[in-house]
């Protein structure tokens, strides 16, 4: 006897269900393993970043403060650290332990040999390099020798040192004072020195309430092509007559400034999220139109000292990243790591889901065959063996077998098979009967 063709159809059996439970548990602890992966691979975003601006009064300090007002409304606290000015801001983002993440810095600050822990978010602006000096001195930069370059630490000062060097013999003329720039700026009105150096953009009110003074001239440098040949970090403005005070024309005449590009700079090691964060701020602070720049200019994707950082290029080539912008900002890393790990995870659970009633079909045939192959074999020995032998194994074997078909449990899509397959196992006990 052969045994009967099976195909059943549609599986429905607790077993069945117990097996989906558990490939959902195992695809649970797949989906929490991804998590703590996700979290363990990115630490969660600060909530609180510090960053070194400047002296206060300055363009640093009043860019800061703009910085803090906007990451406010993301949930994003900035605490802003007063300092002398780009040489000790450089010197705080250097030490891990000052505590520092963001500051703004002045272009020829410092290499990236130098600095190999920082990039750049972009340059957010221009700052120019303003003289200040009483009357019309001949000959000389300054008329006098009391003159101040800004605190030890400042931009300002740095910048000096380089374009004096640059003057040969000039520089051993001055013994510079390290006044604030707001302090500067007040005994240069009264009289008490001869003139000061500012690094500042023109959007500094120092910067504005001195060209409009009228005692106070700035200086034109004649060799501006020459200073930018020779510093290429530098570049020639062109400050337009009137534009301090224009009813009463100052300054005179035009005045040819040189100026340096400020970059927004961290530490490579930034969350992500908050780098996303500075780089809208920044675009909101510095985007708009000036008297040296157009709309749109800043920020731009340039590395000027130090190299522009992943984030920041990804952020001028497509904008801020989905979940950024759709998201707080201390969620979006972990959610977007979480992707990438269930992406995969996900491409391998599915099929193996619906792959389980073509499996559960397969075990629950293979069952029936199995004892419908038992069945078979006592059939072919039964017709071996020559009329009249004794059947009694036969018998015991087959009885053993129709138990356990009475036992088996099916789905009852199976029914009708293990049904068929009783029959067939009485059939076969009928004939070892008759022998």
């Amino acid at each position: 006897m052969k045994p009967v063709s099976i195909a059943p159809t549609a599986v429905e059996h607790p077993g069945l269900r117990g097996a989906y439970l558990v490939l959902l548990a195992l695809v649970g602890l797949g989906f929490l393993a991804g998590i703590g992966w996700a979290v363990s691979r990115q630490a969660r975003p600060p909530r609180v970043v510090v960053m070194a601006t400047g002296p206060d009064g300055g363009a640093y300090a009043a860019y800061g403060v703009r910085y803090r007002q906007i990451l406010a409304r993301e949930g994003l606290e900035v605490r802003l650290r007063p300092t002398a000015g780009d040489v000790e801001n450089l010197a705080l983002l250097r030490d891990p332990r000052s505590g520092v993440a963001v500051a703004l810095l002045q272009a020829g600050t410092t290499s990236a040999q130098e600095s190999h822990e920082l990039v750049s978010l972009g340059t957010v602006f221009l700052q120019a390099v303003w003289i200040f000096r009483r009357g019309e001195p001949q000959g000389r930069v300054f008329a006098g020798p009391r003159v101040s370059f800004g605190p030890e630490g400042s931009g300002t000062r740095a910048m000096m040192m380089r374009l004096l060097r640059l003057l040969g013999t000039e520089a051993r003329s001055y013994a510079p004072l390290a006044l604030r720039p707001d302090v500067a700026a007040e005994e240069l009105l009264a009289g008490r020195i001869d003139g000061m150096a500012l690094v500042a953009a023109w959007e500094s009110p120092l910067v504005q309430r001195l060209v409009a003074a009228p005692d106070i001239s700035v200086l034109s440098f004649a060799r501006a092509d020459a200073f930018v040949a020779l510093e290429p970090t530098l570049q020639k403005l062109v400050l337009p007559a009137g534009v301090g005070d224009l009813a009463r024309n100052r300054p005179p005449h035009d005045v040819t400034l040189l100026a340096t590009k400020t970059s927004l700079v961290v530490r490579d090691d930034l969350s992500s999220a908050v780098q996303y964060l500075l780089l809208d701020a920044a675009s909101e602070i510095h985007g708009g139109p000036g008297i040296f720049q157009k709309a749109g200019q800043f920020p731009a994707a340039e590395g000027v000292d130090v190299p522009l950082g992943e984030e920041a290029r990804r952020f001028y080539k497509s904008g801020r990243p989905f979940l950024n912008r759709h998201l707080p900002y201390w969620m979006a890393v972990p959610v977007e790591r979480l992707i990438i790990v269930l992406v995969p995870f996900i491409g391998i659970a599915v099929p193996l889901l619906r792959g389980v009633p073509g499996i559960y079909r397969s075990i629950m045939q293979r069952r029936i065959v199995r004892l419908y192959r038992e069945l078979k074999r006592i059939e072919s020995e039964l017709e071996a063996r020559p009329p009249g032998s004794d059947t009694a194994d036969l018998e015991r074997r087959a009885a053993d077998l129709e138990s356990r078909a009475n036992h088996l449990r099916v789905p009852l899509s199976f029914s009708r098979w293990l049904y068929t397959l009783k029959q067939h196992i009485r059939l076969v006990r009928a004939r070892l009967g008759e022998a």
